[in-house]
């Protein structure tokens, strides 16, 4: 008895001991984790919120490593997630390594920027009641790219009143860091590895960067086109941040070098200056330019561009149009230039238009026509407007896939050949802090035609992009897969995969997985033909 009563007093000791040692295991592994930033790896596609919770996953550490995939010539991108412990977090810095191969090349650091990403606050959010395509209401919306540094000097910005870093962060907050790398042309396809780090007044953590260089290239110039607008004269540098971002703009502003910047840049086609005063408000034109003022006009770019007059907007309404459009058309086609109308095909002014933009609704009322159109040799692009509730929307409250699948997939599928944005410049007094609102009835559409803020109240005498910039660039990106895939001959095997992302206006994924799985097979097909191809087998 006494034998068994030691051994029961010896196993409940035991016990307890154990149990302080647990405890205090745990105690010491909470405030190890306490002393160092916490962080976590996000897609480029996943909108973070200020207070959202770090993810819950058995294995963390697999969040602290991105694994990236990406062409030549391309940009890939992914958000760094900082989140401030108990007792906040100051002084806050992130930097990036060279991203090295184990046979010596290297992707240069000077290829990755980074940004710390400005959090906007809406009160007025687009229609809640779209179910087809649902918005996320009010709240904060990460928008806005503070670059690191200068991005013409590469040097740190000086005076800014929102500076990118170091930065604070109060406790259980989170801070985003878009991280943006770039590919070169000249880079070799294989394994490349390299690190960031996050350095606090609480410590320092580090994060794997894990890429795969396929063996392919993007081209330069885009394959799809677009035409996004700027109003103001926002500088030569909001010009170039579009064109960056493959992009065609304006061109109102001459480079001095227009011959080597336009091949550099990529640009493809260039809107010319005229524009007749027509659109759903005003229905009347003005006189069309003559012949010689359009040949003068379009004398001043590079000949192997497409030149274009952009002439009416929304008319379909209008009355008594048919032959002021017509004279329009006569004149630009004698200039051989090619005409551009932001409305639906009609066969009166069949021949006299060669580029119809349309919106989701549009396309749906006018499907014959544009079937007729596209058979005698137009093209077709379109704009996102305004008109429906199930078509992807470029709102600064909607869900981060609309602003990539359009021109990615969508476009594709419906053989369309070019995007039209009216306006990328609308800025309220205070660009940084409120939204503009673009009102059509009783329906807000916010931050709908503005896609850069101005760079003063960063240090810069330029703009600086928004996240939905770079979404639109990683769409235009995801088109040139399918193209690059057609002219290697897999034509029909791609347009099967785009068409379960992307079929129509109405059926399209809103799972980010489904796309990004898509992407990876596509890209993943490329470089098995290039490189059969490269070896004479295929």
């Amino acid at each position: 008895m006494i034998s068994f009563l030691n051994k029961t007093i010896t196993a409940i000791i035991w016990a307890i001991l154990t149990m302080i040692a647990v405890f205090s295991t745990s105690t010491i592994s909470e405030s190890q984790v306490e002393t160092k930033p916490l962080f976590w790896i996000a897609s480029a596609m996943e909108a973070i919120q200020i207070h959202q919770p770090a993810p819950v996953i058995d294995d963390f550490e697999q969040l602290r490593k991105v694994k990236l995939s990406a062409a030549k010539g391309e940009y890939e991108a992914f958000q760094i997630v900082v989140q401030a412990p108990p007792g906040n977090l100051r002084n806050i810095n992130v930097t990036v390594s060279n991203l090295q191969n184990s046979n010596g090349s290297a992707i240069d650091k000077s290829n990755i920027t980074l940004y710390r990403e400005h959090y906007i606050k809406l009160d007025r959010p687009s229609h809640p009641g779209w179910a087809a395509n649902p918005t996320r209401g009010k709240g904060w919306y990460a928008d806005a790219l503070i670059p690191f540094v200068d991005p013409d000097t590469g040097k740190d910005i000086q005076n800014a009143e929102l500076d990118a870093v170091p930065f604070d962060l109060a406790a259980g907050a989170n801070q985003p860091i878009w991280v943006d790398i770039f590919v070169p042309q000249s880079t070799a396809a294989g394994e490349y590895q390299g690190k960031f780090t996050i350095e606090s007044d609480r410590g320092v953590a580090e994060g794997k960067i894990d890429l795969t260089v396929w063996n392919f290239t993007l081209p330069v110039q885009p394959s799809m086109d677009s035409f996004f607008d700027i109003w103001e004269n926002r500088g030569i540098e909001a010009q170039t941040l579009l064109l960056k971002h493959r992009l065609m703009s304006s061109q109102r502003i001459k480079y001095p070098d227009q011959q080597a910047a336009f091949a550099r840049l990529g640009v493809k086609s260039v809107r010319l200056p005229f524009w007749s005063g027509a659109n759903y408000q005003t229905c009347k034109m003005n006189p069309a330019p003559s012949v010689t003022e359009l040949k003068q006009a379009a004398a001043q770019y590079p000949s192997d561009l497409l030149k274009y007059v952009f002439s009416v907007d929304e008319i379909d309404q209008c009355q008594n149009l048919a032959e002021p459009v017509k004279q329009w058309g006569q004149n630009i086609h004698q200039a051989g230039l090619k005409h551009l109308a932001v409305m639906k095909p009609k066969p009166n002014l069949y021949g006299d238009v060669d580029i119809w933009v349309v919106n989701p609704l549009m396309y749906a009322e006018a499907r014959s026509e544009i079937s007729e159109v596209k058979s005698q040799g137009d093209d077709i692009w379109f704009y996102t407007g305004y008109s429906t509730d199930y078509s992807p929307l470029w709102h600064l409250d909607s869900s981060p896939i609309n602003f990539r699948i359009a021109q990615g997939w969508i476009a594709q599928s419906l053989d369309l050949k070019g995007v039209l944005i009216a306006r990328a410049d609308t800025w309220t007094e205070n660009p940084w802090s409120e939204v503009p609102i673009y009102v059509q009835g009783d329906t807000d559409y916010p931050g709908i035609e503005m896609f850069f803020y101005p760079g003063d109240k960063v240090g810069l005498n330029q703009v600086v992009p928004s996240i939905r910039l770079k979404r639109l660039r990683e769409g235009m990106e995801d088109y040139e897969y399918i193209e690059i895939l057609k002219k290697l001959g897999y034509q029909n095997w791609a347009m099967t995969i785009v068409q379960n992302v992307g079929k129509n206006w109405q059926d399209w994924t809103k799972d980010i997985n489904t796309l990004d799985y898509a992407r990876q097979k596509l890209g993943e097909k490329i470089h098995q033909v290039s490189y059969k191809r490269e070896q004479g087998k295929g």
